[in-house]
Parts: structure tokens; C-alpha cells; sequence
């Protein structure tokens, strides 16, 4: 029988802008979005996103037995989720909060350069994981959340609804996995100390998987202040060194308690380092810690045909990881397929879109794809 799992937390409505492949060339978005100028767009591409929509879908695209848990306001973009997710059968699980707004977020990606996004939390916001409860647990393996950065019940009052869930969930030998996403230096959550949150939920996290970028401005912002200065109007993966940056924050995320750690590290490729505590993770997984202890690579991505958009890119990784775990990968084969998902969701301007299963993704590399 499959091991069963869920995906839960952010989940939002994703609005891009879609620009025209023969438009003007730029080197950056600050070339490209002038004040002053009109741009002239395509058809918008409107999909669900955030962690729930890319990560779960994803997931259940590629064959696992996933529930998707997320909360949404009952207004048109709420309807409009709940549509999607159905289509999948995977609706069961959202709440509806009455007098609520569904989060959104406008996604502006034209091509060849990296996205940014304009985001209203939503009801994301008011999401403290009481709503979680023991029988939607019951036969759960895995519990995947993602992007508590963006949800204020999950950071405020330093954390504590965080810690307690993952508490909760290792308590009941769930295996966990916990996703961040970027955030404005400005706002509440950007002025927040993670790592002291961080220092008190990942002793409870099995899979940390974030990006690099995201997990450096919360824990070593000297460094990212650094990096940032060092790639000036470029991707800062670009400028990134496996020995100098990516190896010494896996090690910090590892000390502040995870037991391992998938550092996604956009176009380059993905390092993952696992510690020598799995025989500790979540039971009902059946992992075979001895395969994962100590395992530490860095996987480079493959080449992408027709790019279109890196739009939760970063999510379909996870996903493809996340099977594959589920699946009994080992280390080594869940890092190849976890980089070829990501790869895939590049070649749509959604994220899931250019999703295959997992079956499909191993023959493809297999047969010799192309590294980037």
C-alpha cells in the first residue's frame, strides 16, 4: 500500500502577466519595468499557487497518495481554487474562512529574467495549525508545510503555533518536511528572528528544504548581505561557491537541529546533507536511515528546453523529492529526480503544468538528459 501524505499551508492564487518571446530584451526587471513605460502583455496565466497548490499537485501529479490542506476566503479567487484543486480531486481539504480574503499574488516573469513577485498573504495569515486535526493525521507518513514566512500565526509570539505543530507531528512518528519562502525585509515577518524560531521547530523537521536564498537572509545575513552586493543586479545564485556558501549554511541548518537539509540553489543546481541522526525520523516513513546518514552532493540541473517561466520551480523540486522518499528512493536518486521536477515545471508558465510522473521522470534521466 502507498505511504500516505499532505501537503499543507500556503496557498494563493497566481495572476502572470504573460510576455511576448519577440518583446524587448532586458538584463534585469529594473531595465524592463521603467516608470513611465507601457508594456504591452498576452493573455494573463492564472493558476493556484503557493506551497499547497505547486508542492501537493505536484506530488499527487507524479503519483503519490497526497492530501492538500490550505485555507482560502469565500470570494471569487477562493471559488476559483477550490475549482482547480477539484479538478485534481484534491479540494477536500481546503477551509473556507467566511469574511476572509484568499491570497493572490501577482507574478511578473518575462523571460530570461528572474521573477518578482507583488503578494497579499490573505488567509494564509490567520492559518495557526489547530485546523489540523487527529483523523486527517491518522494514516499520514509524510506532512509537508511550506512558506510560514508568509503566515503570521505561524511566526508570531516567536513561532510557538510552528513549534507546536511540528512537536505534534513527530510526536506521532510523522515524518516532516518544511519549506520557507522569500520575504520583505520590511514587513513583519522580515523583521521576525528565525533563526531563534528555526533553533526551536527544526529538531522536528526531517526535510528541510529551502532555498538558499531565503534560508541565508533569515539565518546569516551578513553573508547574504555579501552575495547580494557580489552579484549587484544579477541572480545571486550565480555568484554562489559550494565551499565558501552553500556547504557552510547546510552546516548551520543542520546544527539548528534539522536532519537534512535540500538547499535549492536556482539555476545551478541543488545540495543536499544529511545528518547522522535519520534513524530518528519520522516512523511511519520506514526510511532507510542507513542510506541517508552522512550523504552530502550537489546536483546540477538539467538543461531546460522552451523555458517559460521559473514560477514554482523551487515547489515541484520538493515535490519530485518528496515522492521519491515516499517511493523508497535513496538519497542519490531522490536528489536526481528532485532536480529534473524543477527542470520540468520551467517549460510552463505555472507550475505544475509541465509535470510528469515519477515513472516517466527517472526513464528521462535515465536516457541521458542533459545537464545545464
Amino acid at each position: 500500500m502507498k505511504k500516505k501524505a499532505i501537503a499543507a499551508g500556503h496557498i494563493c492564487i497566481d495572476i502572470t502577466p504573460v510576455f511576448p518571446e519577440t518583446g524587448a530584451r532586458a538584463r534585469n526587471i529594473g531595465e524592463l519595468l521603467r516608470p513611465g513605460t507601457l508594456l504591452q502583455t498576452m493573455a494573463p496565466d492564472i493558476h493556484s499557487g503557493g506551497s499547497v497548490a505547486n508542492t501537493g499537485l505536484g506530488m499527487k501529479l507524479m503519483g503519490a497518495d497526497v492530501s492538500l490542506l490550505g485555507k482560502v476566503g469565500d470570494d471569487e479567487f477562493g471559488l476559483i481554487i477550490r475549482s482547480v484543486l477539484d479538478k485534481y480531486g484534491a479540494g477536500g481539504g481546503l477551509i473556507t474562512a467566511p469574511g476572509e480574503t484568499t491570497s493572490y499574488s501577482v507574478v511578473i516573469a518575462p523571460p530570461g529574467i528572474d521573477r518578482i513577485f507583488l503578494h497579499c498573504p490573505g488567509a494564509n495569515d490567520t492559518f495557526n495549525g489547530t485546523e489540523i486535526t487527529d483523523e486527517m493525521l491518522s494514516e499520514a507518513a509524510l506532512f509537508h508545510f511550506g512558506y510560514p514566512t508568509l503566515m503570521a500565526k505561524m511566526y508570531e509570539n516567536g513561532g510557538k503555533a510552528m513549534e507546536a505543530m511540528f512537536r505534534r507531528l513527530a510526536g506521532m512518528g510523522i515524518a516532516t518536511s518544511l519549506d520557507l519562502a522569500a520575504v520583505d525585509p520590511d514587513s513583519a515577518t522580515g523583521r521576525t528572528d528565525w533563526r531563534a524560531i528555526l533553533e526551536r521547530t527544526l529538531p522536528y523537521v526531517d526535510f528541510f528544504v529551502p532555498s538558499f536564498e531565503e534560508i541565508c537572509f533569515l539565518i546569516d545575513r551578513p553573508r547574504y548581505e555579501e552575495l547580494k552586493e557580489k552579484a549587484g543586479s544579477d541572480d545571486m545564485t550565480l555568484v554562489l561557491s559550494l565551499e565558501e556558501d552553500i556547504i557552510p549554511v547546510a552546516e548551520q541548518c543542520l546544527a539548528l537541529g534539522a536532519k537534512s537539509v535540500l538547499l535549492k540553489c536556482g539555476a545551478p543546481g541543488l545540495y543536499l546533507a544529511v545528518s547522522d541522526r535519520m534513524d530518528s525520523a519520522g516512523k511511519r516513513l520506514e526510511l532507510d536511515a542507513a542510506a541517508w546518514n552522512g550523504f552530502g552532493r550537489f546536483e546540477k540541473s538539467y538543461k531546460v528546453e522552451n523555458f517559460r517561466s521559473g514560477t514554482g520551480a523551487g515547489d515541484v523540486c520538493i515535490a519530485a523529492f518528496l515522492t521519491s522518499i515516499l517511493s523508497g528512493e535513496g538519497p542519490e536518486r531522490a536528489l536526481q529526480n528532485a532536480a529534473a521536477g524543477g527542470a520540468l515545471a520551467c517549460t510552463s508558465y505555472d507550475a505544475i503544468s509541465g509535470i510528469k510522473p515519477l515513472e516517466e521522470i527517472r526513464r528521462m534521466i535515465d536516457s541521458g538528459w542533459e545537464k545545464a
